[in-house]
């Protein structure tokens, strides 16, 4: 973060706190935040927004390595991509990511 500004914080009456933030993704990354909002959604029985999606998969991610024994920590490599696709331009990534998103992806053209 270049930006020095602390987003504004709110504390929630069940204990947690929520913190809005604007993150630049990936359409790729956009997509699988998609597919687990689907997932929980399918879970829960019930509609999931993106936040929630992102919520719990932080919130998983962090019960996890939690819960493993300790290890030594990871190398630090470049952060992972979501799909090792070759690189295409915003427009096709857009509109792959809303077929990924809509379960229409089977027909791919390059």
């Amino acid at each position: 973060m270049n930006d020095r500004v602390t987003p504004p914080m709110q504390a929630l009456p069940d204990g947690e706190a929520e913190i809005a933030l604007v993150v630049h993704l990936p359409w790729e990354d956009v997509a699988a935040l998609g597919q687990e909002a689907g997932r929980l959604a399918a879970r829960m029985q019930r509609p999931v927004t993106l936040d929630e999606a992102v919520s719990h998969r932080l919130r998983s991610t962090r019960a996890a390595a939690h819960a493993k024994p300790a290890q030594a920590p990871p190398a630090v490599t470049a952060p992972a991509s979501v799909s090792s696709l070759p690189a295409r331009p915003p427009g096709e990534q857009a509109r792959q990511a809303i077929d990924r998103i809509n379960g229409s992806a089977g027909h791919e053209s390059a």
